[in-house]
């Protein structure tokens, strides 16, 4: 917990006003929170260099999805678009008690050498792809704006206690 407490100290002694503290900790936390897995921080960093933010804070804004946090953010967003969009099943029907690491391995082969496969498994995987990406785009941009109130609120708090 004295990890995070430094991690917020550290945030909240940038030198800029409250509003702009809690806006670039909002757009961190908005590509944390996004589908674009692979793109959180690059996007995070280039969204604060593009409306000129703090980047540091940006870059903890990202933070919020991490290895500890990544697989329940990313179940509720698939949920959520599970539910916005009337999908039924999102994951295709598995009998694991026939996976072997053998037969993985030979079918992510077929995927690379042939592009059926691949295509094959895209369309078994859309409902998947579709919800994920619809209730991601929706949890990121409501957690952004969460993220906004409640860091401007303990910034100016922060601020107004002469801390800055």
């Amino acid at each position: 917990m004295a990890y995070f407490r430094d991690k917020l100290k550290g945030v909240l002694q940038v030198h800029d006003s409250p509003h702009r503290i809690a806006l670039a900790f909002a757009v961190g936390v908005f590509m944390g929170n996004s589908p674009f897995l692979g793109f959180h921080y690059i996007g995070g960093i280039f969204l604060a260099w593009l409306f000129r933010l703090n980047k540091l804070v940006a870059f903890v804004g990202v933070s919020v999805n991490n290895p500890w946090t990544i697989v329940p953010i990313s179940t509720f967003c698939v949920w959520v678009g599970k539910k916005i969009l009337n999908i039924e099943d999102v994951l295709p029907d598995i009998d694991w008690g026939s996976v072997t690491f053998t037969k993985v391995i030979s079918w992510l082969k077929s995927l690379v050498t042939d592009y059926d496969n691949f295509i094959a498994l895209l369309k078994e995987l859309w409902p998947l792809i579709k919800s994920f990406f619809a209730g991601g785009l929706i949890v990121c941009t409501l957690s952004a704006i969460a993220s906004y109130f409640i860091m401007l609120a303990i910034a100016r708090r922060y601020k107004k206690g002469g801390h800055a």
